[in-house]
């Protein structure tokens, strides 16, 4: 998930507890009933990803939310795909002026001009990180804090960066990566599962609790 502060608050309950669904399944208070979160957050949101292409491309994504609601670019996302080459870093950050131009054309993008030269940028700055530690995936997981269960009962009690979050922002910054601030961060780690934020009683989080 995005920044909580960007959620549809139209679908969260008032008291920001877990919401039980037509299915019988206790979730999260920001997922609603719309099926694409649902998808999303039964089956990504918070699981554990260690393959490089999808890890950069939560990064990007997460990145082009900045200022917009995580439901806009969940719905854009194939487009995204389509547009960047599968997020395929070699071909992005070989991309010329022209195709930025073409990019920034694309309605089924966010056309904003320095999101869309972060991405390529994000991937000239990726393919230096993964050549440095050997995958992306060693180097972005150094920033996960030990796992935990997680203790929250409404979403006001989700923190929207941490001290965690504070040095993956300022280590990508200095690796030349763009839009990484903490805030963005801290919503990448929740994303691709360096931290389960899943609420107390959602069914997620019961499944992955320790016997």
């Amino acid at each position: 998930m995005a920044d909580i502060t960007s959620m549809n608050e139209a679908v969260q309950p008032a008291s920001g507890a877990v919401v039980r669904h037509a299915d019988g399944k206790w979730r999260c208070a920001w997922c609603g009933t719309d099926p694409l979160y649902v998808h999303y957050h039964d089956t990504e949101w918070g699981v554990p990803s260690h393959d490089d292409t999808h890890l950069f491309e939560m990064l990007c994504l997460e990145g082009a939310q900045a200022g917009l609601s995580w439901s806009t670019i969940l719905r854009k996302r194939e487009a995204y795909r389509r547009a960047f080459d599968g997020f395929d870093a070699r071909k992005m950050a070989r991309y010329t002026p022209r195709k930025m131009q073409q990019l920034l054309a694309d309605p089924g993008i966010v056309r904003n001009r320095l999101k869309v030269e972060a991405f390529v940028q994000n991937a000239r700055a990726y393919l230096e990180t993964r050549a440095a530690f050997g995958t992306f995936d060693k180097y972005i997981w150094q920033f996960a804090p030990p796992p935990r269960r997680s203790r929250v009962k409404l979403l006001k009690e989700l923190p929207v960066s941490t001290r965690e979050s504070d040095a993956m922002s300022k280590d990508l910054k200095r690796r030349g990566f763009r839009f990484v601030g903490t805030t963005i961060c801290y919503a990448y780690m929740q994303a691709v599962g360096l931290v389960d934020d899943h609420q107390q009683r959602c069914w997620i989080t019961r499944q992955s609790v320790p016997k």
